[in-house]
């Protein structure tokens, strides 16, 4: 299997940058494998997990909303947020889950409702992750 470029980015870091054999991300109906020689491509992406194979070992990290653009050899994902499974902090993703939950009990406006559903998803998705990480340890 051959590599491409990939590289992904937050507005705070350069999250990944380097070759991959593979590429599985969560686009709004359903997951996108992204392999070397891919069709030109420009997607949005939600929120869930992103899996990267590296030589033919994949790993898994949390991936927020944004974008993905497939050009020859290279794949560049733009996203609001991506973790590490080891960089999740569980108490502070718990909390805002709780958090998320709560709100979504309360009488609240449609955009208050909206943010507090991508609150709660990016809270599951990201406890889901570390679950993930821990049970395959």
């Amino acid at each position: 299997m051959n590599n491409f470029n990939l590289n992904i980015m937050t507005p705070e870091r350069m999250f990944f940058s380097g070759k991959a054999k593979g590429l599985i991300i969560t686009a709004p109906d359903g997951e996108l494998c992204i392999l070397a020689g891919h069709i030109p491509l420009v997607a949005p992406i939600v929120i869930g997990v992103l899996k990267i194979n590296l030589n033919g070992e994949w790993k898994s990290a949390f991936c927020s909303e944004g974008f993905i653009e497939v050009l020859h050899n290279s794949v560049t994902v733009f996203v609001q947020a991506c973790e590490w499974p080891e960089e999740i902090d569980i108490v502070r993703a718990r909390r805002s889950l709780e958090r998320a939950r709560e709100h979504l009990r309360q009488k609240q406006s449609v955009k208050e409702y909206k943010e507090s559903k991508i609150a709660l998803s990016r809270a599951m998705a990201r406890l889901r992750i570390t679950r993930q990480n821990i049970n395959s340890d």
